[in-house]
């Protein structure tokens, strides 16, 4: 029985030596639900790998790739030049890879009377300039402004996309991901906020209509919802080791069918 146990031990500990482990950090678009639902199946594949992932914005996950503190860098954006510039400095490549095309959606209390808002009132009211539900249409009362933190690729690209880059209306109360915005919507009645596509079916929340379009797969990839965008991984260059395989999985039939699962869209060459 000695004998077996030491056996049995030295095999463990030659396993944990072989254990293959991946750091990916960034985006929490991607990391707080579709990440870690695929490294769960490639664990189940490749049982010898390890990971660890942090979600906390896609800012993290691009200095984590510059910094050399992780393989996979998520994002919801494209790098800023600086990032780029900041990279190469530290000879650095950073190399985007689309994983997945997401919809910003907007989202209100379900109990909110309007279904629908144009791409300008949008704006307006998230820049501040409209502060009333009365001035749209909607119930007269205070409109609740609930966005991403400066640190989120959500909050950066809806700026491009939704604001023309204007500022935040400065009462917009800022959250630390996709979840928080939607649980906060949920709770208040006069509630306004952004999601990616797959919180836009969480309890206490309705999507509303942009000009007559909602995000929807189609709607997504055709561009004809206007807050579509690509998603990323980020690497060093051309990806290698675990990396590699664990992109590949992504992009794979599985892999894609878990996207699709969670509520994202495949990209077009899947």
């Amino acid at each position: 029985m000695k004998k077996t146990f030491v056996i049995l031990a030295a095999l463990a500990i030659a396993g944990a030596a072989h254990a293959q482990k991946l750091v990916i950090k960034g985006s929490d678009t991607l990391g707080a639900k579709l990440v870690p639902m695929l490294a769960e199946e490639y664990k189940a594949k490749h049982p010898g790998t390890i990971f660890e992932i942090a979600a906390e914005g896609s800012t993290t996950g691009i200095t984590a790739i510059t910094d050399g503190t992780a393989q996979i860098g998520m994002s919801s954006r494209r790098a800023k030049p600086t990032e780029m510039s900041a990279a190469t400095a530290k000879g650095i490549s950073l190399k985007p890879t689309i994983v997945a095309w997401d919809g910003i959606g907007i989202i209100v209390n379900a109990g909110n009377p309007l279904n629908g808002l144009t791409k300008r009132q949008v704006e307006q009211i998230f820049a501040g300039d409209i502060t009333d539900w009365s001035q749209v249409g909607g119930t007269a009362g205070k409109i609740s402004i609930y966005t991403r933190n400066t640190a989120s690729g959500t909050y950066q690209d809806f700026k491009e996309l939704a604001m023309k880059k204007r500022d935040y209306a400065s009462s917009a109360q800022k959250m630390a991901g996709n979840e928080q915005i939607a649980a906060e919507v949920a709770k208040n009645a006069s509630g306004i906020g952004y999601v990616a596509l797959a919180y836009l079916h969480d309890p206490g929340i309705k999507t509303l209509a942009i000009d007559g379009s909602v995000p929807t797969e189609e709607t997504v990839l055709k561009k004809t919802y206007p807050y579509s965008r690509p998603t990323f991984y980020y690497t060093n260059g051309e990806p290698t080791g675990e990396a590699a395989k664990f992109i590949e999985f992504t992009l794979s039939a599985e892999g894609q069918t878990i996207l699709r699962k969670v509520g994202f869209v495949p990209p077009p060459h899947s």
